[in-house]
């Protein structure tokens, strides 16, 4: 059995991964946190300063914003158009947040490393969604400078 935290569960070719993360500009990133400490807000904070357009979804109630942007309770609570979702919440939450997703109109699902459910992929690619699960945009941004130099001197 292959390592997955080495080998992804979900093969996807550089070229989707890559086509897109050009094409989104609005991500609503469900499972926000402001704390600094907590993965999903270092890769909230990178894709911002990339450029997307971050949308910050928590239910707390006393979380009203984080690094400025509004944090908003839902998905439906959103007032804009969101090109993708991005999910930091535990895999069996996934399914539900697929069908919020779909009735959002979102173009994109993707799932945070360790976060995937099969039949929510179908659902999603069946209501015409791309799909990407067990993944992270932040490390699949910045993959094709990770390109080794095993010809460098030590």
């Amino acid at each position: 059995m292959p390592d997955t935290a080495i080998t992804p569960r979900y093969d996807y070719s550089q070229e989707y991964l890559s086509d897109i993360l050009r094409s989104v500009r609005s991500i609503a990133m469900v499972g926000a946190s402001a704390d600094r400490t907590k993965f999903s807000y270092g890769v909230l904070r990178v894709l911002h300063e990339t450029g997307y357009d971050m949308i910050p979804v928590n239910p707390n109630p006393a979380l009203t914003e984080i690094r400025g942007i509004p944090v908003y309770r839902s998905l439906q609570d959103i007032d804009r158009p969101v090109d993708m979702v991005e999910v930091f919440r535990p895999k069996e939450e996934l399914y539900g947040i697929t069908e919020q997703a779909i009735a959002i109109g979102a173009k994109v699902l993707w799932a945070q490393i360790d976060v995937y459910d099969d039949r929510a992929a179908r659902l999603a690619e069946e209501a015409g969604l791309q799909v990407v699960m067990d993944r992270c945009p932040k490390i699949e941004l910045f993959r094709p400078f990770w390109k080794p130099r095993l010809d460098l001197a030590i």
